[in-house]
């Protein structure tokens, strides 16, 4: 089995011991040999379904009743019947109903009786028969749960917590949705795994934030690690709506009729003018990382424009400063779940991950690398940590060139100044194209050719030193790998993957519980450039990045953007780019004027981290001849789609 990771700490042995204790008591095992791997010993056909509300201790309907949330559950009926206690796979989701999960968009399903039929996507399928139980959780206000959806705050993450404290037997819950009859989950020991795409996994961050007892292990895939950040950066709008429409959109016909007082707190407490306020404190995951004791596997696509990847990246730091057990896999793709770009390294890896955590098996997945990252569509590469050792900051300064918009980028501090003004008709997309064109429209920077091949991994920066014309100015800063390559197409509308026909089958199925998803491939495409981090800000923030002003036309202001994360090798012969610019359309919102905005080269720079540091970019730079601009523009994937609303859930 190919390497995958390395976590950065060791549990204490004796919890160890205890853990791989109760997995032997769970599963059968080789006479003489300690279980490495979960079985599918038990049947699926015959598995228990079952749902109860749990009893939040919240209400946020206002009805005069504590909320109780939905949790439909799926275990295997053997270990039941042989008093052994099985873990639990848990994903607390607000599109059961509403949206549909995975790439075939499944919906739950019910019996006549209100038992679940059809649990989405593999898991209960796949684990279920190995000796694991599998939750489904309504969070609040959605499907057959009470309250109300609050995006992220305290309905979403306690609503789920509950569910967490109810299995390690710290809360109540009910046999239906207004009884009075008391449900145990007596047939569970308590240790938890979260895991989910997207809403899902945003959810399973902001309740290890919480440091509950029993959430053992958490697998965030495209997840938020602070809402502010999914509808703003540095005070620049990514979106034309607010926390209210997402709200509105998911919400159960119950919810939106009695959750009014909820949408109008989402409102006043989210404005438009991206300033941080007490909302945003309450929904930022990442400053309470100190508090997280579960270990996590993060998903995420290094392409990903609607969960962007500044998310995983402020969410890792986090995490390692801390001292978390973590792992990673980051992909080209898009929105897109590793169950639809790795199936089948998925599955197994996944699998591997939750024996280890859960059962306690002694599989080896803690001593194998940390990282794998997809380097080329469907090839993949991994690091023992991430990011690599070696791995440091370089300062890139931009210098001026023949003409406005096309300069220099190295080492050596620049002079003078370069200007653009923005056009909220193009994107980023547009300024690579023309990046060796002067154009009006952006300041870029190139290096020349690689001597060498120079590995870019981790958070970069962009400090700017900008004099607007206007009172209101957004900014865009983009690094680009100027070079042929083939990539996946994450700005098609299946954000690099296409999906087939034909079908292939992971675990068990009953007649209302198919096992077999549609298989994928990558969809890929030839570019001249690639677009290798962003990152945005309203320069109206220059003084805070929680607070904006207007500007005073004419005054030079200083602001840094940050970047989002990635991994990414320059190929020798490439050159890498910085691009400042305006709006960049289909990403961030325009400002209310069309600023010029002139920058102080010699006040500006860049903060990348290269593996090698500043003596590797030296290397990959030295002796480069001066590159010969294209005589045409340079293709590229289109330009980004308006950006989503939602963190959506379908791929």
């Amino acid at each position: 089995m190919p390497k995958r990771t390395r976590l950065t700490t060791l549990r204490p042995l004796a919890a160890v011991a205890t853990a791989a204790l109760t997995a032997t008591l769970l599963t059968p095992a080789v006479a003489g040999a300690a279980p490495r791997e979960s079985r599918p010993v038990y049947s699926y056909t015959h598995a228990i379904r079952e749902a109860v509300w749990v009893d939040t201790g919240l209400d946020e309907d206002r009805d005069g009743r504590t909320d109780r949330v939905a949790v439909d559950i799926v275990r295997p009926r053997e270990p039941a019947q042989r008093g052994r206690k099985v873990p639990v796979i848990m994903d607390a989701s607000p599109y059961y109903s509403c949206c549909g999960r995975g790439n075939e968009s499944q919906k739950k399903t019910y019996d006549a009786d209100g038992r679940v039929v059809q649990m989405p996507l593999f898991y209960d399928n796949y684990f279920v028969p190995r000796g694991y139980a599998v939750v489904g959780v309504d969070l609040a206000g959605t499907n057959r749960s009470d309250g109300c959806v609050d995006v992220g705050g305290r309905s979403d993450i306690l609503s789920a917590k509950a569910v967490v404290d109810w299995l390690n037997g710290r809360a109540t819950a009910y046999t239906t949705r207004t009884g009075t009859t008391r449900a145990k989950a007596g047939w569970t020991n308590g240790r938890t795994g979260m895991i989910g795409k997207s809403y899902d996994g945003t959810v399973a961050n902001g309740v290890a934030a919480t440091g509950v007892k029993g959430l053992r292990t958490i697998v965030p895939i495209g997840a938020i690690s602070s809402w502010y950040d999914y509808y703003f950066q540095h005070g620049a709008p990514l979106y034309d709506s607010g926390p209210d429409w997402l709200s509105d959109a998911i919400e159960s016909p119950a919810a939106r009729e009695q959750c009014g007082p909820v949408q109008r707190k989402l409102v006043d407490g989210a404005p438009r003018t991206g300033d941080w306020t007490p909302l945003w404190t309450e929904r930022d995951y990442v400053k309470d990382a100190a508090r997280v004791k579960a270990s996590v596997f993060v998903v995420h696509g290094m392409q990903d424009l609607n969960v962007r990847a500044k998310h995983f990246g402020q969410w890792w730091d986090a995490l390692a400063r801390h001292g978390v057990e973590r792992k990673i896999w980051l992909s080209q793709t898009g929105h897109v779940d590793p169950f639809d770009f790795r199936r089948a390294a998925w599955v197994r890896t996944l699998h591997r991950w939750f024996d280890h955590e859960l059962l306690g098996y002694d599989n080896g997945i803690d001593r194998e690398p940390m990282a794998d990252v997809e380097r080329r569509p469907d090839q993949w590469v991994t690091s023992s940590v991430w990011p690599p050792r070696g791995t440091a900051p370089t300062v890139l300064r931009p210098g001026r060139g023949a003409g406005n918009g096309v300069g220099t980028l190295g080492l050596t501090p620049g002079r003078g100044t370069a200007a653009f003004t923005d056009d909220r008709r193009l994107s980023e997309t547009d300024w690579a194209a023309r990046i060796d064109t002067p154009t009006p429209d952006k300041a870029g920077f190139t290096t020349r050719p690689l001597t060498r091949d120079l590995r870019l991994a981790g958070s970069s920066k962009v400090t700017v030193t900008a004099t607007p014309t206007t009172a209101t100015a957004h900014l865009s800063a983009v690094l680009v790998d100027l070079g042929p390559a083939t990539i996946r197409d994450y700005a098609d509308d299946a954000e690099g993957i296409t999906t087939l026909t034909d079908r292939t089958c992971w675990g068990a199925s009953t007649p209302g519980d198919s096992a077999c998803f549609k298989e994928t491939r990558a969809k890929t495409t030839g570019v001249d450039y690639t677009i290798v981090s962003r990152g945005w800000a309203d320069l109206g923030t220059h003084a805070s990045g929680r607070k904006g002003a207007p500007l005073t036309p004419g005054r030079a202001y200083t602001i840094t953007l940050d970047l989002a994360a990635t991994d990414h090798v320059v190929p020798k012969g490439h050159r890498l780019a910085l691009i400042v610019a305006g709006t960049d359309r289909g990403l961030i919102e325009p400002p209310a004027d069309t600023p010029t905005l002139t920058l102080d080269l010699a006040r500006t720079s860049a903060r990348v981290p290269f593996t090698g540091g500043p003596a590797a970019f030296a290397r990959a730079t030295a002796g480069a001849p001066t590159a010969t601009p294209p005589a045409a523009e340079l293709d590229g994937v289109r330009q980004p789609r308006t950006a989503h609303r939602i963190p959506e859930g379908g791929r």
